[in-house]
């Protein structure tokens, strides 16, 4: 894969955009399973396992909780935009700006080290 000089606001937008998606999945796995307060259920077992499928009653998101989901989305939504409209990407064509796109959504990886 080529090279390719990002802007540093660039960078900086993908960076905070994988922080910010980071926090949210974060949250989003303390929250209950539903929005709104539903009832439980269990179903029947599954074939060939001895899984049932079941779910305790959701309270439902509290203002609070529903709020700060509400602003990780505006936020996430914010820097896709802020990226995905930058001006960078129309000094470049056809392959080489999908392969650049894939190229920034790595940029902040951590390579591996010899013993991973």
């Amino acid at each position: 894969m080529p090279a390719f000089d990002f802007p540093q606001d660039l960078l900086d937008a993908q960076a905070a955009l994988d922080a910010v998606q980071a926090e949210h999945d974060l949250f989003a796995r303390t929250l209950p399973w539903s929005a709104e307060p539903l009832p439980g259920w269990k179903s029947d077992k599954k074939l060939h396992s001895d899984y049932v499928p079941e779910k305790d009653d959701s309270p439902g998101y509290t203002p609070e909780q529903a709020e700060r989901l509400s602003g990780y989305r505006a936020r996430i939504l914010e820097l896709t935009t802020q990226i995905i409209t930058h001006p960078y990407w129309a000094t470049l064509s056809g392959p080489d700006r999908v392969e650049a796109r894939t190229a920034l959504k790595h940029a902040h990886d951590t390579p591996a080290g010899p013993d991973a």
